[in-house]
């Protein structure tokens, strides 16, 4: 029953959103959904080549990343989820600590018989992305994180001091309520605080996003994902105990956001460390900045 569920709500966003125009997958991508870890994602898949796992965070689905898949399909077999309760997938009740949603992409790359990929994520994404290459290994060759710290690595404690994060610790029944119908607006403060030029975050990505996140249990799956920050920092903490990662990472900072800072903290976790920043752009690197970003990354693969 799951699989013709999720379709229905598919073709009805589709419809319903129509007029919310963003760059879309190419023809070649198929959309599918994985059943995974006791929940369901969906996945967009195309390509040919080695794999690539593009992972999206808060604010956005894995429809970020169409321009990068545009490019990477060229010689790279590119596979985006939406992560654990957000954008098409499924909501599960629990498992939104990132150590879970880890084994959630695990499950994806056994269900389309892909063993080892590079692995590019952006905000949440690349807290998902520390859990999965922290407990698989030998399964990634590089990773590329973006413009987010990781609970409980580096200084962790001081970034949660930072008064533009309290939406950290926003959620919670009430808090949902108050968002409820409101989505654009509250949405809109992510766009245009983390924004070093809020117009670049375009109408059309504004609409397309908000309608998505207005789709039952999707702001309640995005609060889920902050909620689960403590055990996350635990959880990291853990890994760390076994060892820094030992593969590549290119750690990469919007000029006018975490910008050398992200290198800094994967330092704490990683032990070959490349440092990248995107030049005039804020936190939402893929709308900003993305013909440097793509290369950026692109380079970074080809090492």
């Amino acid at each position: 029953m799951l699989k013709p569920l999720f379709a229905l709500l598919a073709a009805g966003f589709v419809a319903a959103s129509a007029h919310a125009q963003i760059e879309p997958f190419p023809p070649g991508f198929r959309s599918q959904q994985i059943a995974t870890n006791g929940t369901t994602l969906h996945v967009r898949v195309g390509g040919r080549g080695p794999a690539v796992v593009l992972l999206h965070g808060y604010g956005e689905t894995g429809d970020m990343w169409a321009p990068m898949a545009a490019d990477l399909a060229a010689d790279h077999t590119v596979i985006v989820p939406d992560l654990r309760g957000m954008g098409l997938s499924a909501h599960p009740a629990g498992g939104y600590d990132k150590k879970t949603q880890g084994h959630d992409i695990a499950g994806v790359l056994d269900a389309l018989k892909i063993d080892r990929v590079d692995l590019v994520t952006h905000d949440i994404g690349n807290m998902v992305g520390y859990a999965f290459a922290a407990q698989y290994r030998p399964r990634v060759a590089r990773f590329v994180l973006i413009d987010a710290p990781l609970p409980g690595v580096g200084p962790w404690e001081e970034i949660l001091k930072n008064p533009l994060l309290w939406h950290f610790r926003f959620g919670g029944p009430d808090m949902e309520r108050l968002v409820a119908g409101r989505e654009r607006i509250y949405l809109d403060r992510f766009w245009n605080e983390f924004s070093a030029t809020p117009a670049r975050f375009s109408e059309a990505a504004r609409a397309h996003y908000a309608a998505i996140y207005a789709l039952p249990g999707n702001m309640h799956g995005g609060f889920m994902q902050f909620a689960a920050f403590d055990q996350d920092a635990i959880d990291n903490k853990a890994f760390l105990a076994e060892g820094k990662l030992a593969m590549p990472v290119l750690a990469v900072g919007g000029e006018k956001s975490f910008g050398k800072a992200m290198a800094e903290v994967m330092r704490f976790a990683a032990s070959d460390v490349y440092t990248g920043v995107v030049l005039d752009s804020g936190h939402w690197i893929m709308e900003e900045n993305p013909k440097a970003t793509i290369a950026m990354v692109r380079a970074f693969l080809a090492k």
